[in-house]
Protein backbone atom coordinates (compact mmCIF):
# COMPACT_ATOMS: atom_id res chain seq x y z
CA UNK A 1 0.00 0.00 0.00
CA UNK A 2 2.78 2.43 0.90
CA UNK A 3 4.53 1.88 -2.45
CA UNK A 4 1.29 2.57 -4.30
CA UNK A 5 0.72 5.77 -2.34
CA UNK A 6 4.32 6.81 -2.94
CA UNK A 7 3.99 6.42 -6.68
CA UNK A 8 0.81 8.45 -6.84
CA UNK A 9 1.66 11.19 -4.38
CA UNK A 10 5.28 11.97 -5.09
CA UNK A 11 4.10 13.91 -8.16
CA UNK A 12 1.88 16.25 -6.22
CA UNK A 13 3.15 16.66 -2.70
CA UNK A 14 6.63 17.37 -1.62
CA UNK A 15 9.17 18.03 1.11
CA UNK A 16 12.68 19.22 1.49
CA UNK A 17 15.46 18.38 3.88
CA UNK A 18 15.21 21.87 5.33
CA UNK A 19 15.40 22.09 9.15
CA UNK A 20 11.95 23.67 9.31
CA UNK A 21 10.46 20.34 8.27
CA UNK A 22 12.71 18.33 10.54
CA UNK A 23 11.10 20.01 13.54
CA UNK A 24 7.62 20.76 12.21
CA UNK A 25 4.92 19.40 14.57
CA UNK A 26 1.91 17.62 13.14
CA UNK A 27 -0.41 20.46 14.18
CA UNK A 28 1.41 22.77 11.76
CA UNK A 29 1.27 20.19 9.00
CA UNK A 30 -2.48 19.86 9.45
CA UNK A 31 -3.03 23.64 9.34
CA UNK A 32 -0.84 24.21 6.28
CA UNK A 33 -3.73 24.38 3.83
CA UNK A 34 -5.25 27.28 5.76
CA UNK A 35 -2.01 29.25 5.48
CA UNK A 36 -1.82 28.67 1.73
CA UNK A 37 -5.41 29.89 1.44
CA UNK A 38 -4.46 33.03 3.39
CA UNK A 39 -1.50 33.60 1.08
CA UNK A 40 -3.71 33.17 -1.99
CA UNK A 41 -5.95 35.97 -0.71
CA UNK A 42 -3.03 38.17 0.38
CA UNK A 43 -1.44 38.14 -3.08
CA UNK A 44 -4.86 38.88 -4.58
CA UNK A 45 -4.95 42.09 -2.52
CA UNK A 46 -2.52 43.72 -4.96
CA UNK A 47 -4.24 42.75 -8.19
CA UNK A 48 -6.69 45.64 -8.41
CA UNK A 49 -3.98 48.18 -7.63
CA UNK A 50 -1.69 46.71 -10.29
CA UNK A 51 -4.35 45.98 -12.94
CA UNK A 52 -7.47 48.05 -12.17
CA UNK A 53 -9.00 47.01 -15.49
CA UNK A 54 -9.69 43.66 -13.80
CA UNK A 55 -12.57 45.30 -11.95
CA UNK A 56 -13.29 46.49 -8.43
CA UNK A 57 -15.03 43.22 -7.54
CA UNK A 58 -11.65 41.50 -7.38
CA UNK A 59 -10.69 43.95 -4.66
CA UNK A 60 -13.92 43.54 -2.70
CA UNK A 61 -14.53 39.79 -2.64
CA UNK A 62 -11.43 39.13 -0.56
CA UNK A 63 -12.74 41.39 2.24
CA UNK A 64 -15.24 40.93 5.05
CA UNK A 65 -18.29 43.20 5.00
CA UNK A 66 -17.05 45.07 8.10
CA UNK A 67 -13.44 45.35 6.99
CA UNK A 68 -11.26 48.15 8.33
CA UNK A 69 -8.39 49.43 6.19
CA UNK A 70 -5.90 51.88 7.69
CA UNK A 71 -3.19 53.41 5.50
CA UNK A 72 -1.60 56.74 4.65
CA UNK A 73 -4.86 57.63 2.90
CA UNK A 74 -6.77 57.40 6.19
CA UNK A 75 -9.23 54.86 7.57
CA UNK A 76 -11.95 53.09 5.59
CA UNK A 77 -14.64 51.28 7.59
CA UNK A 78 -16.64 48.72 5.66
CA UNK A 79 -16.76 47.71 2.01
CA UNK A 80 -18.56 50.87 0.91
CA UNK A 81 -15.93 53.26 2.24
CA UNK A 82 -13.10 51.12 0.92
CA UNK A 83 -14.67 50.91 -2.54
CA UNK A 84 -15.16 54.67 -2.64
CA UNK A 85 -11.52 55.20 -1.73
CA UNK A 86 -9.86 52.87 -4.23
CA UNK A 87 -12.25 53.87 -7.03
CA UNK A 88 -10.78 57.38 -6.85
CA UNK A 89 -7.20 56.28 -7.45
CA UNK A 90 -5.96 57.68 -10.78
CA UNK A 91 -6.01 55.06 -13.53
CA UNK A 92 -2.91 56.71 -15.02
CA UNK A 93 -0.83 55.51 -12.05
CA UNK A 94 1.23 52.37 -12.23
CA UNK A 95 1.67 50.44 -8.98
CA UNK A 96 3.93 47.52 -8.10
CA UNK A 97 4.20 45.59 -4.84
CA UNK A 98 7.32 43.48 -4.30
CA UNK A 99 6.78 41.15 -1.35
CA UNK A 100 9.93 40.52 0.69
CA UNK A 101 8.56 38.44 3.59
CA UNK A 102 5.29 37.08 4.98
CA UNK A 103 4.59 35.48 8.36
CA UNK A 104 1.31 33.95 9.58
CA UNK A 105 0.22 33.22 13.15
CA UNK A 106 -2.94 31.39 14.21
CA UNK A 107 -5.38 32.79 16.79
CA UNK A 108 -8.63 31.50 18.28
CA UNK A 109 -11.69 30.79 16.17
CA UNK A 110 -9.79 30.19 12.96
CA UNK A 111 -8.49 33.76 12.84
CA UNK A 112 -5.04 34.27 11.29
CA UNK A 113 -2.65 37.19 11.73
CA UNK A 114 -0.48 37.97 8.72
CA UNK A 115 2.47 40.36 8.74
CA UNK A 116 4.40 41.29 5.62
CA UNK A 117 7.17 43.59 4.47
CA UNK A 118 7.09 44.85 0.90
CA UNK A 119 8.59 47.44 -1.42
CA UNK A 120 5.88 49.59 -3.00
CA UNK A 121 6.59 51.38 -6.29
CA UNK A 122 4.56 53.96 -8.16
CA UNK A 123 4.79 56.08 -11.27
CA UNK A 124 2.32 58.94 -11.67
CA UNK A 125 2.25 60.14 -8.09
CA UNK A 126 5.40 62.26 -8.51
CA UNK A 127 5.99 64.79 -11.30
CA UNK A 128 7.95 64.18 -14.49
CA UNK A 129 7.49 60.41 -14.42
CA UNK A 130 9.62 59.99 -11.31
CA UNK A 131 9.45 56.64 -9.52
CA UNK A 132 8.40 56.58 -5.91
CA UNK A 133 9.66 53.56 -3.93
CA UNK A 134 8.93 52.90 -0.26
CA UNK A 135 9.17 50.15 2.31
CA UNK A 136 5.74 49.23 3.69
CA UNK A 137 4.73 47.01 6.60
CA UNK A 138 1.40 45.16 6.50
CA UNK A 139 -0.52 43.78 9.47
CA UNK A 140 -3.62 41.84 8.39
CA UNK A 141 -6.27 39.87 10.25
CA UNK A 142 -8.04 37.14 8.29
CA UNK A 143 -11.26 35.47 9.40
CA UNK A 144 -12.90 32.26 8.12
CA UNK A 145 -15.05 32.65 5.00
CA UNK A 146 -17.70 30.43 3.45
CA UNK A 147 -15.05 28.47 1.51
CA UNK A 148 -11.46 27.45 2.20
CA UNK A 149 -10.46 31.04 1.38
CA UNK A 150 -10.46 33.35 4.42
CA UNK A 151 -11.47 37.02 4.29
CA UNK A 152 -9.35 40.03 5.19
CA UNK A 153 -11.12 41.77 8.07
CA UNK A 154 -8.50 44.27 9.25
CA UNK A 155 -5.67 45.74 7.18
CA UNK A 156 -3.05 48.16 8.52
CA UNK A 157 -0.38 49.57 6.19
CA UNK A 158 2.51 51.58 7.60
CA UNK A 159 5.36 53.23 5.74
CA UNK A 160 8.85 52.29 6.91
CA UNK A 161 10.99 54.63 4.83
CA UNK A 162 11.56 55.83 1.28
CA UNK A 163 13.97 54.22 -1.21
CA UNK A 164 15.96 56.50 -3.47
CA UNK A 165 16.81 56.01 -7.14
CA UNK A 166 15.08 52.64 -7.64
CA UNK A 167 13.98 51.73 -11.15
CA UNK A 168 10.33 50.76 -11.54
CA UNK A 169 9.66 47.05 -12.00
CA UNK A 170 6.20 45.61 -12.62
CA UNK A 171 5.10 42.95 -10.09
CA UNK A 172 1.72 41.86 -11.45
CA UNK A 173 2.84 38.56 -12.99
CA UNK A 174 4.66 37.47 -9.84
CA UNK A 175 1.79 38.33 -7.49
CA UNK A 176 -0.87 36.89 -9.81
CA UNK A 177 0.95 33.57 -10.25
CA UNK A 178 1.84 33.27 -6.56
CA UNK A 179 -1.84 33.68 -5.69
CA UNK A 180 -2.68 30.86 -8.11
CA UNK A 181 0.03 28.54 -6.76
CA UNK A 182 -0.99 29.08 -3.15
CA UNK A 183 -4.66 28.46 -3.99
CA UNK A 184 -3.75 25.25 -5.82
CA UNK A 185 -1.84 24.06 -2.75
CA UNK A 186 -4.69 25.03 -0.42
CA UNK A 187 -7.15 22.96 -2.45
CA UNK A 188 -4.80 19.99 -2.81
CA UNK A 189 -4.03 19.96 0.93
CA UNK A 190 -7.60 20.63 2.11
CA UNK A 191 -8.76 17.47 3.93
CA UNK A 192 -12.31 18.07 2.67
CA UNK A 193 -11.13 16.82 -0.78
CA UNK A 194 -13.64 19.00 -2.61
CA UNK A 195 -13.00 18.89 -6.34
CA UNK A 196 -15.46 21.63 -7.36
CA UNK A 197 -13.23 24.66 -6.55
CA UNK A 198 -10.55 23.36 -8.93
CA UNK A 199 -12.79 24.29 -11.85
CA UNK A 200 -11.99 27.95 -11.22
CA UNK A 201 -8.24 27.48 -11.67
CA UNK A 202 -8.12 24.94 -14.51
CA UNK A 203 -8.42 25.83 -18.19
CA UNK A 204 -11.19 24.27 -20.26
CA UNK A 205 -8.79 21.73 -21.76
CA UNK A 206 -6.11 21.08 -19.15
CA UNK A 207 -3.44 18.41 -18.90
CA UNK A 208 -1.81 17.43 -15.60
CA UNK A 209 1.22 15.30 -16.43
CA UNK A 210 2.05 13.37 -13.29
CA UNK A 211 4.50 10.47 -13.11
CA UNK A 212 1.57 8.20 -12.26
CA UNK A 213 -0.16 9.20 -15.51
CA UNK A 214 -1.82 12.18 -17.16
CA UNK A 215 -5.13 13.68 -16.03
CA UNK A 216 -6.92 15.41 -18.89
CA UNK A 217 -10.38 16.09 -17.52
CA UNK A 218 -12.20 17.16 -14.39
CA UNK A 219 -13.65 13.70 -13.80
CA UNK A 220 -10.13 12.28 -13.68
CA UNK A 221 -9.07 14.87 -11.12
CA UNK A 222 -12.23 14.24 -9.11
CA UNK A 223 -11.52 10.48 -9.07
CA UNK A 224 -7.91 11.11 -8.05
CA UNK A 225 -8.92 13.27 -5.09
CA UNK A 226 -11.57 10.79 -3.95
CA UNK A 227 -9.27 7.80 -4.36
CA UNK A 228 -5.49 8.13 -4.05
CA UNK A 229 -5.79 11.69 -2.75
CA UNK A 230 -7.71 10.57 0.30
CA UNK A 231 -4.87 8.27 1.38
CA UNK A 232 -2.97 11.22 2.89
CA UNK A 233 -4.53 12.54 6.10
CA UNK A 234 -2.71 15.87 5.98
CA UNK A 235 0.15 17.55 4.14
CA UNK A 236 1.81 20.89 3.68
CA UNK A 237 4.29 22.47 1.29
CA UNK A 238 7.09 24.99 1.18
CA UNK A 239 7.60 26.85 -2.10
CA UNK A 240 11.14 27.17 -3.43
CA UNK A 241 12.78 28.47 -6.61
CA UNK A 242 9.65 30.23 -7.83
CA UNK A 243 9.92 31.98 -11.19
CA UNK A 244 7.51 33.41 -13.78
CA UNK A 245 7.97 34.12 -17.47
CA UNK A 246 5.41 36.09 -19.47
CA UNK A 247 5.03 34.31 -22.81
CA UNK A 248 2.27 36.55 -24.20
CA UNK A 249 0.08 39.26 -22.73
CA UNK A 250 -2.33 36.61 -21.43
CA UNK A 251 -0.11 33.54 -20.86
CA UNK A 252 2.67 32.70 -18.45
CA UNK A 253 5.12 29.93 -17.65
CA UNK A 254 5.63 29.11 -13.97
CA UNK A 255 8.46 27.02 -12.54
CA UNK A 256 8.43 26.10 -8.86
CA UNK A 257 9.83 23.46 -6.51
CA UNK A 258 7.55 22.04 -3.84
CA UNK A 259 8.95 20.64 -0.60
CA UNK A 260 6.33 18.45 1.05
CA UNK A 261 5.65 16.61 4.28
CA UNK A 262 2.57 14.42 4.73
CA UNK A 263 0.90 12.31 7.36
CA UNK A 264 -0.42 8.89 6.32
CA UNK A 265 -3.08 6.90 8.20
CA UNK A 266 -1.57 5.69 11.47
CA UNK A 267 0.55 8.81 11.84
CA UNK A 268 3.39 7.77 9.51
CA UNK A 269 5.17 10.87 8.22
CA UNK A 270 6.52 10.93 4.67
CA UNK A 271 8.46 13.51 2.65
CA UNK A 272 9.29 14.22 -1.00
CA UNK A 273 10.28 16.99 -3.40
CA UNK A 274 9.08 17.82 -6.92
CA UNK A 275 9.58 20.46 -9.59
CA UNK A 276 6.50 21.79 -11.35
CA UNK A 277 6.36 23.59 -14.68
CA UNK A 278 3.00 25.16 -15.47
CA UNK A 279 1.55 26.83 -18.55
CA UNK A 280 -1.02 29.36 -17.33
CA UNK A 281 -3.79 31.32 -19.05
CA UNK A 282 -4.78 34.63 -17.53
CA UNK A 283 -7.99 36.64 -17.78
CA UNK A 284 -7.40 39.78 -15.73
CA UNK A 285 -11.10 39.95 -14.85
CA UNK A 286 -11.24 36.55 -13.14
CA UNK A 287 -10.42 35.89 -9.51
CA UNK A 288 -7.55 33.57 -10.42
CA UNK A 289 -5.53 32.66 -13.49
CA UNK A 290 -6.01 29.14 -14.90
CA UNK A 291 -3.63 26.20 -15.32
CA UNK A 292 -3.46 24.95 -18.91
CA UNK A 293 -0.81 22.29 -18.37
CA UNK A 294 1.34 20.98 -15.53
CA UNK A 295 4.50 18.91 -15.90
CA UNK A 296 5.95 17.34 -12.76
CA UNK A 297 9.50 16.12 -12.17
CA UNK A 298 10.33 14.10 -9.06
CA UNK A 299 13.47 15.51 -7.42
CA UNK A 300 13.39 13.49 -4.18
CA UNK A 301 11.39 10.30 -3.98
CA UNK A 302 8.61 9.70 -1.50
CA UNK A 303 10.24 8.38 1.71
CA UNK A 304 9.84 8.30 5.52
CA UNK A 305 10.49 11.63 7.20
CA UNK A 306 13.56 10.57 9.21
CA UNK A 307 15.46 8.91 6.40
Amino acid sequence: MRNQIAQLFAVFFCLSTMPVFAQMPQAEIRSGFREHAAMAQYFRWYQFYERPEGGIENALNILSDDVTVVSGLGTANGLGEYEARVSQLPRTWKNAHHVNSVDIDHAEGGVMKLTAQIIYQNTGMLPNGAVRSANLNYTIELVPGSTVLPLLSDVKIEQAGEIENAAYKDAYADNRMRSLVHYWLALVEDPVRNAAPFKEILADEFVLNFSSGAITGFEGLEAWLAGPGSQVEASTHIIENFSVKETTEETYEVSVDFDWIGILPGGVEMVAKTRHRWAVENDVGERFARIKSMDVEVLEKFRPRNQ
